[in-house]
């Protein structure tokens, strides 16, 4: 994937070390030319000299064509500016926001935009936000232990039982939408084509996850 972090900080540096290491194309953009020393002489990626939310310096970044962005400088002002336009305006797939108050953060989580608060526990959460893009994130805990998360049932599942896609307190199939209806399985209940599944995850099992369900990293 290639995913754009805006903001070269404590975070920001993590993030874009673990993205690279993940192999994923990485640019990252600060407005301080000294900051970009935090990286390293080895660091893989790119880096743009400018601001985060001017439109020429996310063009230069390659935004048109990024799959995720990151904004995660020292400004909750700027990661929220930042994240709206690379969302509403650029339509990049997939936007994190880091911001430091986490009222902010709820507020933005309610109107759409997904939110980091926590520091300790950011970059992981952000990394595995951005890079598992076949499932769709509803909602992240504020303490990091449980990600929710709905994907299409693939035709691998038709006919298997919930029992079998639930790992004990790693993974737990909550809701199914059938027809228009959601309710709540069974460990009997057997999977249908057009299910949507609704899954409780724990981030160490994230990957886990995406091999029951037969889907390939990128």
């Amino acid at each position: 994937m290639k995913i754009i972090i805006m903001g070269c900080g404590r975070v920001g540096t993590q993030v874009s070390h673990l993205l690279v290491k993940h192999g994923h194309e990485v640019i990252v953009i600060d407005h301080d030319t000294n900051a970009f020393s935090k990286l390293g002489a080895d660091f893989k990626g790119k880096i743009v000299h400018g601001l985060g939310f001017d439109r020429n310096v996310l063009i230069e970044a390659g935004i048109e064509t990024a799959e995720g962005f990151v904004s995660a400088s020292a400004s909750d002002n700027a990661n929220i500016v930042a994240a709206r336009i690379a969302r509403n305006i650029f339509r990049v797939p997939r936007v994190v926001a880091r911001l430091y108050d986490p009222v902010r953060a709820e507020i933005y989580q309610r109107l759409g935009l997904t939110t980091i608060s926590s520091t300790a526990w950011g970059a992981e959460r952000i990394v595995e936000v951005v890079t598992h893009n076949d499932l769709d994130v509803l909602h992240i805990f504020q303490d990091g232990g449980t990600t929710m998360v709905r994907v299409e049932a693939p035709a691998r599942l038709n006919g298997r039982r919930v029992t079998q896609m639930n790992i004990p307190g790693e993974v737990s199939v909550t809701a199914i939408s059938r027809n228009d209806q959601t309710f709540i399985p069974v460990s009997g209940t057997e999977f249908q084509e057009g299910d949507v599944i609704y899954l409780a995850v724990i981030p160490t099992a994230m990957v886990r996850l995406e091999e029951l369900l037969g889907i390939e990293r990128s």
